[in-house]
C-alpha cells in the first residue's frame, strides 16, 4: 500500500557514488542503479520548531528514499512510498 511522506532533501547519493559508502547487503541490493536520497521527514522546519524541538529533545526524523530520479539537495519533495524490508527505507512509486 502506498503512503505520501514529504520532506526536505538532505544528502543524494547517485548510482555511481554507491561504491563510496557502506551500505549494508540488503540496501545495497535495493539501491542497485537507483538513487539513495535522504530526507528530513515532514520538511524544512521553521526557526521556532527548530527551537521547540531542540528543547524537547526530539531529534530531526531522518528517512531515506530510494529512487529512479535524481532530487536537488535543499529541496522539498512528496513521493508516493513502499515501506521496505529496512527501516526508515522507502522505495518511491513516483514523485508528486
Amino acid at each position: 500500500m502506498d503512503e505520501t511522506i514529504a520532506g526536505e532533501v538532505i544528502h543524494v547519493v547517485p548510482p555511481a557514488d554507491h561504491e563510496d559508502y557502506d551500505f549494508e547487503p540488503k540496501m545495497a541490493s535495493l539501491a542497485e542503479s537507483r538513487y539513495v536520497i535522504v530526507c528530513r521527514k515532514g520538511g524544512k522546519p521553521s526557526w521556532l520548531e527548530r527551537i521547540v524541538a531542540f528543547l524537547r529533545r526530539q531529534p530531526i526524523e531522518p528517512v531515506t528514499l530510494v529512487a529512479d530520479s535524481a532530487a536537488e539537495e535543499g529541496t522539498e519533495v512528496t513521493a508516493a512510498v513502499e515501506e521496505t524490508t529496512i527501516t526508515g527505507v522507502y522505495d518511491v512509486t513516483e514523485f508528486r
